[in-house]
């Protein structure tokens, strides 16, 4: 007999990225209900409404959250200034965040409106700052006037007003402080669920202070354990690689610790829930909770909770799942079901992934089907507590009508959210209703909760929409389960899939779920095959091979040749595996690196075929009456390109069909590292339609790429590779006197640097430095070469940045563990190893690698100065220093004065920040609050400027038009007997 939760855990496999119509159609038939009942449900809702109302009306809580809408610029940006302000050290850097955030509303027009003297005092107030920042005779005058005070003005004022928020928002900055909190006569009638944390862990120390902070709550709450609170956890807080691909180290020691936990709640007799979070985590979430589950000691204790999203595909599924493992288990297992609080940042993650569907429903209204459904579900599942947090009086009313007589579930909402839905229920209709209070500094869950609250703050939330005065309750109580009919459970009609979102012009490549465990394991025994075949060898005069087939191929149309790459991606995408086998064991790279080389080759091949199609059809330009003026783009001849080895597949394809696309035949050289998978590249390149004279592989070392530039009969080259090189391809196009004038478009390295303000987010900066610096081994173009930090924030981000550097693993790329493979040759590993010995008196940080093989230990060296790197080192290593606050353009001109020009990142909460990065920066490509790698084909054309490369950028519009000879023709229309066309002209106008 099948296990009925192995059953289920199948249906939430197959309910992971199915179609949106799919997956409803089964959920409307379940959360639609009867006219009758649906009278008495708007009944019933229309009273809630107006018990919220009248909550809004009282308090200054409660008032300056609707005066300041999110849907609102000024509600926006007091949102934004709480999210960095209490972290800032430093006053100067404080006063630029204030300028900033108040410079983007029109405090103004909230002047006296509140009914709260405290909410029109503070609006003064920030009328006030408005001035004050500003650049006015005014502002000057209230400047001059206030200056005399100890303490500048408006920090002090902002500095008040956030930690009020903070009040809004948090229940307690300890666990005793919320316990005593929740005593008070506002919270008479509930209980809590307290979460301690507000990001997840990024270094093992983390983890253990979470750790050890849920230990102290659990037994804090259990002395108090008939007040009826309980805890709540997340296990991204408890490890800090809970992900798929370090499934092994993470789940077997978040096993440990939340049986640990668990066994502490149960002795002291309260309960605790495990939250919900990325989708990506759920399969693991799960196989936690059941191991816990079935621990003995935990037997007979119906205490264990977790959290279900309804905006997942899967939402009821896991309800199911959570029955059926109640059942097995013995006992009456605790469900948090909620809407879910990580919509934009999945449907980002889908498309980048180029994933065949998203996890989760693309409408609001679909998502409050899906909880109706999951909710008559857990209403009648006899081993699940329900617990149904929503702040929709909609929905409470639903659940209110099915569960009639009964008490025996709960609501629940969040501190600072939804007062007025529940006050009556609670003290005078006997219903439960927790509140999930959040625990911690302001400092640090302040920002947490404040970005949940601006990214789940979209104008479709229900919390939102009734503090819009032009929606009608007919309009707020519409039923979620008639609209989803309506369009037929279609997904929004601005959210596409993944693969449509570069149409009408192109497919976008697709991806492979590596979240996937299955599907990561079958990647992993790929990659891991043999190699088969020999290296391809040496070709005989390739450009005599090029220039026989430069006619035939030019004359052919731009559609025959856009069609040839069209058939390559499609050919590429067939041969995924195998690309991915060779870039891994021959180029040394991790699996996602492989994957997302594959992807780039694809989209290149695309996106050209594409720009051909639309820009280099002939233009008929205008002139005087009489005459034809035809401007045509045209192949030039025979381009040399010579590739890379970091991107062995990607940018070689990318130069290759280039060329080819704008009517060019194509001499390719590979780098010597890497010449299996160009040459294979190359074949599929024939079976797409490509002849073989026109694309023509020269495999080789230097000697051959030195013959192919000094060949006159070329007519361009296409070159990434260092500028030493660059450079001297550029001597040997100009050195004869006699050979015509050729183009090259080269693209070398940089010291790129990343600049880092008080303002920014500190586990943010790492991941993106983490990234930046040590993916790929630190060997792309791109990669982070100099961390530029603000002098009052280096030392707590160093203590970060040391601890998540700690938790990579360095080793064989094939192993999906592996985040930091070999560097590429001998010659690679001994010039960056010395240079690293050398360099040992200034080393900040470094980790441990294995003895054997060609790896480079992951290394931060310090730096007294920005000028002191004057050198692209190409590997994993990191140049760290400071700059002074105040001083972010000055910063700028001096990692300019390098030279170089390929990327540069900031991190900052200040947009006027990201402005003078704009002006000031002399970088091909610049990078703000993210990653500075991993550039996108058509959506983030790549490529540098003075030490770093030519241009134009790769992968951008002004791309292709380099490789082609521009030639017009002016024709004389009349030179046979008159202008016909001037002389058949009829009068109008009359």
């Amino acid at each position: 007999m099948t296990d009925a939760t192995a059953a289920a855990r199948e249906a939430i496999d197959r309910l992971h990225r199915a179609p949106e119509p799919e997956v409803l159609k089964p959920l409307l038939e379940a959360a639609k209900i009867d006219s009758d009942s649906r009278h008495r449900v708007e009944s019933r809702a229309l009273g809630l409404l107006a018990e919220l109302r009248a909550a809004q009306a009282k308090g200054w809580v409660n008032q300056f959250l609707q005066e300041y809408r999110l849907n609102t610029s000024e509600g926006v940006a007091l949102l934004s200034l709480a999210e960095a302000f209490l972290r800032v050290p430093d006053p100067e850097t404080a006063d630029a965040l204030i300028a900033d955030k108040l410079g983007e509303g029109e405090w103004g027009r909230h002047k006296g409106k509140s009914n709260s003297k405290l909410v029109n005092t503070a609006t003064w107030g920030l009328v006030i700052g408005r001035a004050l920042v500003g650049e006015s005779e005014q502002a000057s005058a209230l400047k001059r006037l206030l200056a005399r005070a100890g303490e500048p003005f408006v920090r002090q004022a902002v500095g008040t007003a956030m930690k009020m928020m903070g009040e809004i928002f948090v229940m307690g900055r300890t666990i005793d402080e919320a316990i005593a909190r929740m005593r008070k006569p506002e919270n008479r009638g509930f209980t809590a669920s307290f979460d301690m944390l507000g990001e997840a862990a990024r270094t093992f120390p983390d983890a253990q202070r979470y750790f050890q902070a849920y230990e102290e709550a659990i037994r804090a709450v259990g002395k108090v354990a008939a007040e009826g609170h309980s805890i709540s956890v997340k296990l991204s807080a408890l490890h800090p690689r809970y992900e798929v691909a370090q499934y092994e180290r993470s789940v077997s020691s978040l096993i440990e610790q939340t049986e640990a936990l668990a066994t502490l709640a149960a002795s002291q007799g309260i309960g605790l829930t495990i939250d919900a979070e990325e989708s990506e985590r759920l399969e693991m979430s799960l196989d936690i909770i059941e191991k816990v589950a079935g621990l003995p000691p935990l037997k007979g204790w119906d205490g264990l909770g977790m959290a279900v999203q309804a905006y997942s595909k899967r939402g009821r599924a896991v309800i199911g799942w959570a029955e059926a493992l109640g059942a097995k288990t013995g006992r009456r297992l605790s469900v948090r079901l909620v809407k879910g609080a990580y919509w934009d940042s999945e449907i980002k993650r889908t498309q980048e992934a180029g994933l065949s569907d998203y996890p989760l429903f693309t409408r609001k209204a679909a998502t409050d089907v899906s909880y109706l459904a999951c909710a008559r579900d857990m209403l009648t599942a006899p081993h699940i507590y329900p617990a149904f947090a929503t702040h929709n009086a909609l929905t409470v009313a639903n659940i209110l009508e099915w569960a009639g007589q009964s008490r025996d579930f709960e609501f629940q909402r969040l501190h600072g959210m939804g007062e007025g839905l529940y006050e009556h229920l609670v003290r005078e209709q006997g219903f439960h209703t927790r509140i999930y209070a959040p625990v911690g500094g302001h400092r640090d869950l302040l920002a947490y909760l404040v970005r949940r609250l601006l990214e789940n703050g979209a104008n479709s939330s229900f919390v939102h929409q009734l503090a819009d005065e032009n929606l009608s309750d007919r309009d707020l109580l519409a039923d979620p389960v008639a609209k989803i009919a309506a369009v037929g459970g279609t997904r929004h009609p601005q959210i596409g899939l993944p693969q449509d979102m570069f149409m009408p012009e192109r497919k976008n490549s697709t991806g492979i779920d590596l979240q996937d465990e299955d599907e990561l394991a079958r990647v992993a025994a790929v990659v891991a095959q043999p190699l088969a075949g020999g290296l391809p060898g040496p070709t005989a005069d390739p450009v005599d091979r090029a220039l026989s087939g430069f006619l035939p191929w030019s004359s052919r149309s731009i559609e025959e040749r856009a069609a040839c790459l069209d058939r390559l991606a499609d050919l590429l995408e067939r041969n995924r595996d195998e690309l991915m086998r060779i870039a891994v064991q021959e180029a040394f790279k991790t699996i996602p690196d492989a994957l997302a080389e594959v992807r780039e080759a694809v989209d290149f091949c695309r996106y050209y075929a594409a720009q051909a199609r639309a820009n280099l059809q002939p233009i008929e330009l205008p002139g005087p009456t009489g005459e034809r003026n035809v401007l045509r783009m045209e192949g030039r001849g025979v381009w040399v390109c010579i590739a890379p080895w970091n991107f062995p597949l990607a940018i070689f394809l990318g130069q290759v069909t280039a060329a080819l696309v704008t009517g060019n035949t194509v001499v390719a050289k590979p780098a010597p590292q890497t010449p299996r998978i160009a040459a294979r590249a190359v074949e599929l390149a024939y079976e797409a339609g490509v002849p073989r004279d026109a694309l023509v592989l020269a495999p080789g070392g230097p000697e051959v790429g030195a013959a192919l530039t000094e060949d006159v009969r070329i007519a361009g080259v296409a070159f990434t590779g260092s500028t030493a090189t660059a450079k001297k391809i550029a001597r040997t196009l100009l050195a004869d006197d006699d050979r015509p004038i050729v183009p090259l478009i080269a693209e070398t390295g940089g010291i790129n640097a990343m600049i880092v303000d008080s303002t920014a987010l500190p586990e943010q900066v790492v991941v993106d430095v983490i990234t930046s610096a040590f993916r790929s081994a630190g060997q792309r173009c791109s990669a982070l070469r100099l961390l530029v930090l603000q002098e009052e924030i280096a030392d707590r981000t160093l203590e970060m940045l040391r601890g998540a550097m700690d938790t990579l693993v360095v080793g064989n790329p094939a192993d999906p563990r592996t985040d930091v493979g070999p560097v590429i040759d001998q010659a690679a590993f001994e010039r960056l190893m010395t240079y690293r010995d050398s360099m040992k008196a200034q080393w900040l940080h470094t980790i441990a690698a294995p003895a054997e093989g060609l790896f480079v230990p992951p290394t931060l060296i310090g730096l007294h100065r920005i000028e002191d790197l004057t050198k692209e080192w190409f590997g994993p290593i990191l140049h760290v220093t400071t700059w002074p606050a105040g001083q972010l353009a000055e910063t700028v001109r001096r990692v300019n004065a390098s030279g170089f020009g390929l990327t540069m990142g900031l991190h900052s909460r200040i947009a006027r920040a990201a402005e003078t990065l704009e002006d000031a920066a002399t970088a091909g490509n610049l990078y703000v609050n993210r990653s500075m790698i991993g550039a996108i084909v058509g959506s983030q054309p790549f490529g540098g400027e003075g030490l770093s490369g030519t241009g134009p950028k790769a992968g951008g519009p002004h791309y292709l038009p380099r490789f082609v000879a521009e030639r017009t023709t002016s024709t004389d229309t009349t030179s046979s007997g008159g202008n016909a066309t001037l002389l058949s002209l009829e009068d109008v106008g009359f």
